[in-house]
């Protein structure tokens, strides 16, 4: 027992990490009962063609033409959403809800030792769920910094996430569902573009303090991403200053036991 108490790996409390998680479809995301299957015209990604700046000033600006939209339109709202880890595995999730041009809703939600994509999808859950739930709303424009954890909600896939995922794709679906003209966009806003309404909500992130509360728990993702920084940090270190710096590290011998150099010659090795 004391030796199980004092284990620290990715493989701690692997069973109670991942004991909801199942290698088979959930019925949200069985081929042909997706959510994209059945409302693909009422809910869409909206991204820059490329990483060029040119492309992201012309995608800005079609996100300020939809934000636009969304205030002028009494049926429709605004989810701003972030979220950021602090040095102390501290991470903050935050949403502002904007209507008729002012933030209606400011929300907020604190957790410890989780992942980037699991802090960003908590922010898009954190706006997302009060913005489905208010009377006589249509049109939900979410603006996020992580289209990547956006498209999740949408996909199945073995995931310790896989949970939260579902939870949220069924909100999702019932909003979709409750009213033929209800509709979700998601817009990608980086942090760096300091688009100033996002601003606000990233500023906030970056502001809030929470002290983290011990003993704390480490996900599994979160231990799995440590041990794997941990090796590189300790591999980094073992070989910045190895007299095999830059050689190879294993040797090929020919058929009398002679050590085969690598060559490489144009058009071949």
């Amino acid at each position: 027992m004391k030796q199980q108490a004092n284990l620290k790996s990715p493989i701690k409390d692997v069973n109670e990490q991942l004991n909801s998680v199942r290698n088979c479809f959930n019925p949200l995301f069985s081929p042909g009962s997706q959510i994209v299957d059945h409302f693909s015209s009422r809910i869409s990604f909206h991204s820059p063609s490329s990483s060029s700046d040119e492309d992201l000033y012309q995608h800005l600006q079609s996100l300020n033409l939809a934000f636009r939209s969304s205030q002028v339109n009494h049926n429709s709202v605004a989810v701003i959403a972030d979220g950021g880890i602090k040095k102390s595995h501290v991470a903050t999730a935050a949403a502002h809800i904007w209507a008729d041009n002012s933030v209606i809703k400011q929300l907020c939600v604190h957790s410890l030792n989780v992942t980037s994509i699991k802090v960003e999808l908590m922010a898009i859950r954190t706006g997302l769920i009060p913005a489905m739930e208010i009377d006589n709303i249509h049109n939900i424009t979410v603006i996020t910094d992580s289209i990547t954890a956006a498209r999740k909600i949408l996909k199945s896939k073995v995931d310790p996430l896989q949970s939260m995922f579902i939870s949220l794709a069924a909100a999702v679906k019932t909003f979709l569902s409750k009213d033929g003209r209800n509709k979700i966009h998601f817009w990608y806003c980086p942090s760096k573009a300091e688009w100033p309404r996002h601003k606000l909500v990233d500023d906030q992130v970056k502001a809030t303090s929470c002290a983290p509360t011990f003993p704390s728990k480490e996900s599994h993702l979160f231990s799995k991403k440590k041990e794997c920084d941990n090796s590189l940090c300790e591999w980094q270190t073992h070989f910045a200053n190895s007299l095999k710096k830059g050689y190879y590290f294993l040797n090929f011998e020919d058929e009398k036991e002679i050590v085969i150099k690598l060559t490489y010659a144009k058009g071949g090795s």
